[in-house]
């Protein structure tokens, strides 16, 4: 069989809202083993303004749900047009975009990835795959996690691939099975404290280190129902605004001090939610940079060696995931396993708009 090759973007913009991740990718594939190089990859930032309306927007009706979806998809496709213009990248064969999640309600049928529009494809005048949420979930499904596919397929050498980023998630294999859930909030809920103190984030866990565990608030949050549930599970903002930061209010301490013990927390049920304690975990997203929570993660897994990528895989690995997902699309295989997601079966899941 010959080799096959995918001239791709991959666009994620993720619940910590540091920006709109883009990737400029080849595929390559031949006896169902596939390989990647990413050419050109950055993060653009969004303006202030952006930050604070993705913010809210879980509170919109659904008429400014609209109105923002339309205003979202146009702000989009300028930014994925304004990289394939300022790179030069001819030939695609398509764009394959994950939208920005502001509904995540599984649980009632519900789930909103803004900027999947079918006009974005005559805005980019390219093929675009996206929207790969919704279908999973009137499935059955938790239309989440959908990276742990590409771990299986492009990362297949670690015993577990993380994600640390608005929220964390892991993936692995299980008796033939893959496995992945959402393990905990985390950027979500320390950008918030350290937005308080005048930071966008906190830069290496400096802040959480200078903290104390406040043994109280580290039991609360420990104890939480989600903790408790067998996954298939997945965590939207709602769980932070409605549960974790409630119960972290109630503690009358210092910012630092709620920093470190929610870093704590975030250590512990990382290290309760991998199965076996030894072998390698890959590291990826913008809390692998966090040198502290590393640090804790380490702690609480002595037996297990973290690994953390080079720049390119650490911060686009979504981006070359949900790649990955549109060229499956595009294939007519499976991108969404019903291990992961609790649905009703494996299926091949987006939408594939082309332009008029």
């Amino acid at each position: 069989m010959k080799e096959e090759y995918y001239n791709v973007i991959g666009v994620m913009s993720g619940t910590s809202l540091d920006g709109v991740d883009l990737a400029h990718i080849q595929f390559s594939v031949k006896d169902k083993k596939w390989n990647f190089n990413i050419f050109k990859s950055e993060t653009v930032p969004y303006t202030s303004a952006w930050v604070q309306t993705l913010k809210t927007a879980v509170d919109f009706s659904e008429i400014n749900l609209k109105k923002l979806n339309h205003e979202y998809t146009v702000l989009l496709a300028s930014i994925i047009s304004d990289f394939i213009s300022r790179h030069k990248i001819e030939n695609l064969d398509a764009v394959c975009s994950h939208g920005h999640t502001i509904l995540h309600q599984p649980e009632k049928g519900i789930t909103l990835q803004i900027g999947n529009l079918p006009e974005i494809s005559n805005l980019l005048l390219q093929t675009v795959v996206c929207d790969f949420r919704v279908q999973d979930v009137q499935l059955g499904g938790q239309g989440a996690p959908l990276v742990p596919i590409g771990d299986r397929v492009l990362f297949p050498e670690y015993e577990y691939c993380m994600n640390l980023g608005g929220f964390s998630n892991v993936s692995f294999e299980e008796t033939g099975s893959r496995i992945a859930f959402d393990i905990s909030p985390v950027n979500t809920v320390l950008n918030y404290y350290a937005n308080q103190l005048g930071f966008d984030y906190d830069d290496k866990g400096q802040i959480s280190a200078t903290g104390l565990i406040n043994d109280s608030l580290l039991d609360e949050l420990n104890n939480l129902d989600f903790y408790k549930q067998k996954h298939p599970k997945s965590l939207g903002f709602e769980f932070v605004k409605g549960t974790v930061l409630p119960v972290i209010e109630r503690h009358e301490i210092n910012i630092a001090d709620k920093m470190r013990s929610f870093t704590e927390h975030v250590a512990l049920q990382i290290a309760i939610a991998l199965p076996n304690k030894k072998g390698t975990l890959l590291i990826t997203g913008g809390g692998a940079y966090n040198d502290f929570l590393i640090e804790r993660i380490q702690f609480h897994l002595p037996s297990i060696k973290i690994i953390i990528p080079e720049n390119k895989i650490l911060e686009f690995k979504e981006a070359v995931i949900f790649a990955l997902l549109g060229v499956l699309k595009l294939r007519g295989e499976i991108n969404v396993l019903s291990s992961v997601t609790g649905a009703k079966a494996d299926h091949s899941s987006g939408y594939i708009y082309k332009p008029k």
